[in-house]
Protein backbone atom coordinates (compact mmCIF):
# COMPACT_ATOMS: atom_id res chain seq x y z
CA UNK A 1 0.00 0.00 0.00
CA UNK A 2 2.80 2.61 1.05
CA UNK A 3 2.28 5.61 2.77
CA UNK A 4 0.69 8.69 1.19
CA UNK A 5 4.15 10.02 0.84
CA UNK A 6 4.93 7.07 -1.25
CA UNK A 7 1.93 7.31 -3.28
CA UNK A 8 2.75 10.91 -4.33
CA UNK A 9 5.76 10.56 -5.36
CA UNK A 10 5.02 7.79 -7.67
CA UNK A 11 2.09 9.65 -8.67
CA UNK A 12 -0.97 7.23 -7.02
CA UNK A 13 -3.75 8.77 -5.57
CA UNK A 14 -2.79 10.27 -2.10
CA UNK A 15 -4.60 11.95 0.53
CA UNK A 16 -2.91 15.09 0.45
CA UNK A 17 -3.92 16.33 4.17
CA UNK A 18 -2.22 13.64 5.57
CA UNK A 19 -0.13 14.38 9.15
CA UNK A 20 3.45 12.88 7.55
CA UNK A 21 2.70 15.36 5.01
CA UNK A 22 1.48 18.06 6.33
CA UNK A 23 4.57 17.87 8.83
CA UNK A 24 6.88 17.78 5.76
CA UNK A 25 5.08 21.20 4.27
CA UNK A 26 5.39 22.71 7.29
CA UNK A 27 9.40 21.62 7.43
CA UNK A 28 9.65 23.10 4.08
CA UNK A 29 7.55 26.24 4.35
CA UNK A 30 9.96 27.14 7.78
CA UNK A 31 13.59 26.23 5.36
CA UNK A 32 11.54 28.86 2.73
CA UNK A 33 11.06 31.35 5.15
CA UNK A 34 15.16 30.74 6.52
CA UNK A 35 15.65 31.30 2.82
CA UNK A 36 13.33 34.35 1.86
CA UNK A 37 14.81 35.84 5.15
CA UNK A 38 18.40 36.19 4.08
CA UNK A 39 20.43 39.43 3.16
CA UNK A 40 20.36 40.34 -0.33
CA UNK A 41 23.51 38.66 -1.98
CA UNK A 42 23.81 35.86 0.29
CA UNK A 43 24.16 33.38 -2.23
CA UNK A 44 26.73 31.65 -0.23
CA UNK A 45 23.87 31.41 2.16
CA UNK A 46 21.55 30.42 -0.51
CA UNK A 47 23.26 27.82 -1.59
CA UNK A 48 23.65 26.35 1.30
CA UNK A 49 20.19 25.91 2.51
CA UNK A 50 19.38 24.64 -0.78
CA UNK A 51 21.69 21.73 -0.87
CA UNK A 52 20.29 20.66 2.70
CA UNK A 53 16.33 21.17 1.44
CA UNK A 54 16.25 20.35 -2.44
CA UNK A 55 16.86 16.66 -3.87
CA UNK A 56 19.66 18.32 -5.73
CA UNK A 57 21.34 21.36 -6.19
CA UNK A 58 24.35 21.85 -9.38
CA UNK A 59 26.66 24.68 -8.78
CA UNK A 60 26.02 28.49 -9.90
CA UNK A 61 22.18 27.98 -9.43
CA UNK A 62 20.40 30.83 -8.29
CA UNK A 63 16.54 31.12 -7.46
CA UNK A 64 15.96 34.35 -6.16
CA UNK A 65 13.48 35.07 -3.16
CA UNK A 66 10.59 34.81 -2.34
CA UNK A 67 10.59 31.29 -3.43
CA UNK A 68 8.20 28.85 -2.75
CA UNK A 69 8.82 24.99 -2.67
CA UNK A 70 6.24 22.78 -0.98
CA UNK A 71 8.17 19.98 -0.43
CA UNK A 72 11.94 19.97 -1.53
CA UNK A 73 12.50 16.44 -1.37
CA UNK A 74 11.22 16.07 -5.42
CA UNK A 75 13.06 18.90 -6.39
CA UNK A 76 15.89 18.08 -8.99
CA UNK A 77 17.66 21.38 -10.37
CA UNK A 78 20.59 21.11 -12.86
CA UNK A 79 24.03 23.63 -12.42
CA UNK A 80 24.18 27.14 -13.93
CA UNK A 81 19.91 27.91 -13.71
CA UNK A 82 18.38 30.78 -12.65
CA UNK A 83 14.78 32.20 -11.15
CA UNK A 84 13.41 35.27 -11.15
CA UNK A 85 11.65 36.61 -8.29
CA UNK A 86 8.19 35.09 -6.86
CA UNK A 87 9.11 31.72 -8.28
CA UNK A 88 6.80 28.57 -7.05
CA UNK A 89 7.27 25.14 -7.28
CA UNK A 90 4.91 22.80 -5.83
CA UNK A 91 6.84 19.59 -5.92
CA UNK A 92 4.48 17.22 -4.83
CA UNK A 93 5.44 15.00 -7.94
CA UNK A 94 9.31 14.75 -9.38
CA UNK A 95 10.22 18.55 -10.57
CA UNK A 96 13.68 18.09 -12.80
CA UNK A 97 15.38 21.39 -14.44
CA UNK A 98 17.77 20.90 -16.11
CA UNK A 99 20.97 22.87 -16.91
CA UNK A 100 21.77 26.73 -18.00
CA UNK A 101 17.78 27.23 -17.37
CA UNK A 102 16.66 30.63 -16.90
CA UNK A 103 13.00 31.13 -15.21
CA UNK A 104 11.71 34.80 -15.64
CA UNK A 105 10.30 36.45 -12.33
CA UNK A 106 6.90 34.33 -11.12
CA UNK A 107 7.31 31.32 -12.95
CA UNK A 108 5.48 28.38 -11.33
CA UNK A 109 5.91 24.39 -12.22
CA UNK A 110 2.75 22.81 -10.98
CA UNK A 111 2.77 18.73 -10.52
CA UNK A 112 -0.81 18.46 -8.53
CA UNK A 113 -3.72 17.10 -10.15
CA UNK A 114 -7.42 16.66 -8.67
CA UNK A 115 -9.81 14.86 -9.29
CA UNK A 116 -12.37 16.58 -12.17
CA UNK A 117 -15.58 14.26 -12.49
CA UNK A 118 -15.36 13.23 -8.48
CA UNK A 119 -16.34 16.26 -6.65
CA UNK A 120 -16.67 13.66 -3.35
CA UNK A 121 -13.25 12.76 -3.88
CA UNK A 122 -11.67 16.67 -4.55
CA UNK A 123 -13.45 17.53 -1.02
CA UNK A 124 -12.27 14.66 0.36
CA UNK A 125 -8.71 15.62 -0.08
CA UNK A 126 -7.55 13.28 -2.52
CA UNK A 127 -5.07 14.01 -5.66
CA UNK A 128 -2.35 12.62 -7.95
CA UNK A 129 0.85 14.29 -9.18
CA UNK A 130 2.68 14.11 -12.91
CA UNK A 131 6.28 14.87 -12.77
CA UNK A 132 7.61 18.20 -14.86
CA UNK A 133 10.96 18.04 -16.88
CA UNK A 134 13.06 21.00 -18.04
CA UNK A 135 15.42 20.10 -20.52
CA UNK A 136 19.11 21.78 -20.84
CA UNK A 137 19.30 25.47 -21.49
CA UNK A 138 15.57 26.35 -21.55
CA UNK A 139 14.33 29.89 -20.70
CA UNK A 140 10.85 31.16 -19.56
CA UNK A 141 9.87 34.64 -19.74
CA UNK A 142 7.92 36.00 -17.24
CA UNK A 143 4.91 34.25 -15.29
CA UNK A 144 5.45 31.07 -17.43
CA UNK A 145 3.09 28.53 -15.52
CA UNK A 146 3.85 24.99 -16.20
CA UNK A 147 1.32 21.88 -15.84
CA UNK A 148 1.43 18.39 -14.04
CA UNK A 149 3.16 16.17 -16.86
CA UNK A 150 4.64 18.36 -18.53
CA UNK A 151 8.23 17.48 -20.61
CA UNK A 152 9.93 20.90 -21.83
CA UNK A 153 12.65 20.22 -24.87
CA UNK A 154 16.62 21.29 -24.95
CA UNK A 155 17.21 25.27 -25.95
CA UNK A 156 13.07 25.47 -26.01
CA UNK A 157 11.41 29.42 -24.99
CA UNK A 158 8.58 29.56 -23.54
CA UNK A 159 7.03 33.37 -24.40
CA UNK A 160 6.07 35.66 -21.05
CA UNK A 161 2.53 34.23 -19.38
CA UNK A 162 2.30 31.43 -21.15
CA UNK A 163 0.16 28.40 -19.81
CA UNK A 164 2.31 25.13 -20.61
CA UNK A 165 -0.01 22.50 -20.64
CA UNK A 166 1.59 19.80 -23.51
CA UNK A 167 4.72 18.75 -24.21
CA UNK A 168 7.26 21.15 -26.01
CA UNK A 169 10.16 19.30 -28.34
CA UNK A 170 13.64 20.60 -28.37
CA UNK A 171 14.71 23.98 -29.85
CA UNK A 172 11.33 25.59 -30.43
CA UNK A 173 9.86 29.03 -29.49
CA UNK A 174 6.19 28.55 -27.56
CA UNK A 175 3.41 30.93 -26.75
CA UNK A 176 -0.11 31.39 -25.08
CA UNK A 177 -2.51 30.03 -23.61
CA UNK A 178 -2.18 27.05 -24.17
CA UNK A 179 1.54 27.50 -25.11
CA UNK A 180 1.57 26.56 -28.98
CA UNK A 181 5.19 26.10 -30.75
CA UNK A 182 4.91 29.25 -33.32
CA UNK A 183 8.45 28.16 -35.02
CA UNK A 184 11.54 26.27 -34.52
CA UNK A 185 15.35 28.14 -32.60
Amino acid sequence: MGTNRDKMINGEPYLAMDPELELDRQRAWREMNRYNALEPGDYEGMGAILKDFVAEIGENTVLLPRLQIEYGYNTRIGSNSFMNYDGIILDCGPVTIGDNVMMGPRVQLLTALHPIEDHEARVAGWETTAPIVIGDKVWFGGGVIVCPGVTIGHNTVVGAGSVVTRDLPDHVLAVGNPARVVRSI
